[in-house]
């Protein structure tokens, strides 16, 4: 089976962008992507198209790509629609893919856009209500958020702001964090300061602003023990990578020393288990799956972009990955093992808390990253001698856990 490389990535600043549309904001990440590539629009041969909210925000339904790629003039070619939840970029990702060891071209596109802010609050924050079973949505987040029972909640620690009901339940799983093994709020606040922190040198990110534990955990509250920076804000943005084979790697003459490896994509869903069974986290099971096709290990990753959400969401994933034990999520991020320059380096871009989480877009928002990084162009932010990279990237939520999940490394 032919070997799967990025030979192209491009992505917009995410951020709150009145003046832009999906439409602009595909063709500013695709151009990109194709500059970066040395490639024209008409050697893609095929093309999936990420977007989860669109259809909610503006009621453009069914043909969300085939209408924002047409715009820039990529037409004829097959289009798919892909909306898997916060989980869609990724999975659009992984299906391009497919769509080339399926032996369908050698060249294909996979973008994300999505356009979530906007000033009817009540609109944007709703967004994120079918991210579960509808039928019995109040039960189920009540179920979640439920799931910290018996830890504290300080008075003053919830905001009487509007927020996305996630945030409630992101709080159920760290209070369960914290009641299974100890883990502390200011644990949590470490990880926001650190991607705060790394996000200082990311000029495509949402927030550039460095802040300390002690400003993370003296920030507004919004559902405890999470505080605003520990949160992903609403953001806006694109973003885009170009996939080839390695035959078209030499039929269209592109540079193989930028030319970085797909080693494994694993796109899995939930399945129903014991809040306590840590080891049967759908990304634990799927990094596993990913770490065996690639032939690699934890201990082979330089990097890794991973799905926070939260806080408390890096806490969890960097355990799935295997990089700690479980329940040394915690104290690990508090040492500093994740930062740059640390044992593992997580979330260099500034990860969703500060780099921003346009959900359509945020998948191949983490390719664009560990691409950089493995070429070695990620400036200040950049990690020292990068040779294998991961992702996780989850979405929605079914059970105890997300509803679905893709693991995907990278390396030279």
């Amino acid at each position: 089976m032919q070997d799967i490389y990025v030979v192209g990535v491009g992505m917009t600043p995410f951020g709150k962008f009145r003046d832009k549309s999906v439409k602009d904001m595909t063709c500013e990440a695709v151009n990109a992507a194709l500059e970066d590539a040395g490639l024209a629009a008409n050697r893609i041969e095929g093309a999936f198209f990420s977007n989860a909210v669109q259809g909610h925000m503006e009621r453009q339904h069914m043909i969300r790509g085939e209408i924002a790629l047409r715009e820039m003039g990529i037409q004829g070619i097959p289009v798919v629609n892909v909306e898997n939840a916060c989980a869609s970029a990724s999975t659009a990702f992984k299906l391009a893919i497919d769509f080339l060891k399926a032996a369908n071209g050698d060249c294909c596109l996979a973008v994300g856009a999505e356009k979530m802010y906007s000033d009817d609050r009540a609109l944007m924050f709703s967004a994120f209500d079918s991210g579960w079973d509808v039928s019995n949505g109040e039960e189920v987040a009540q179920r979640l958020a439920d799931l910290g029972a018996g830890v504290e909640e300080p008075e003053g620690s919830k905001s009487p702001k509007p927020y996305s009901v996630f945030m409630d339940v992101y709080a159920g799983f760290a209070r369960l964090h914290m009641k299974t093994f100890g883990t502390t709020q200011e644990q949590f606040a470490a990880v926001a300061a650190k991607n705060h922190a790394h996000s200082a040198h990311n000029p495509l990110a949402q927030y550039r602003d460095s802040m300390s534990i002690e400003q993370v955990l003296a920030a507004p509250p919004i559902s405890y023990p999470l505080t605003l920076p520990m949160c992903a804000p609403i953001s806006d943005g694109a973003a885009a990578a170009l996939l080839c084979t390695g035959e078209g790697l030499k039929r269209l003459g592109l540079d193989p020393a930028r030319a970085i490896k797909v080693k494994a994509a694993i796109l899995r869903s939930g399945t129903d288990r014991p809040p306590e069974d840590f080891k049967n986290h759908l990304t634990r099971l799927a990094a596993l799956q990913a770490y065996e096709q690639a032939g690699l290990g934890p201990e082979d990753m330089s990097v890794a972009e991973v799905h926070d959400a939260t806080a408390v969401g890096e806490v969890i994933q960097i355990e799935n990955l295997g990089f700690v034990e479980f329940g040394e999520g915690g104290p690990a991020s508090l040492r500093g093992e994740t930062k740059i320059g640390g044992r593992i380096p997580v979330n260099p871009s500034g990860g969703l808390e500060s780099k921003g989480h346009p959900v359509g877009a945020t998948g191949i928002g983490q390719i664009f990253e560990l691409v950089t990084q493995l070429r070695g162009e990620a400036g200040a932010r950049q990690v020292e001698g990068a040779q294998n990279a991961i992702a996780e990237n989850g979405g929605g939520l079914h059970g105890v856990e997300e509803a679905t999940a893709c693991v995907t490394i990278l390396g030279r």
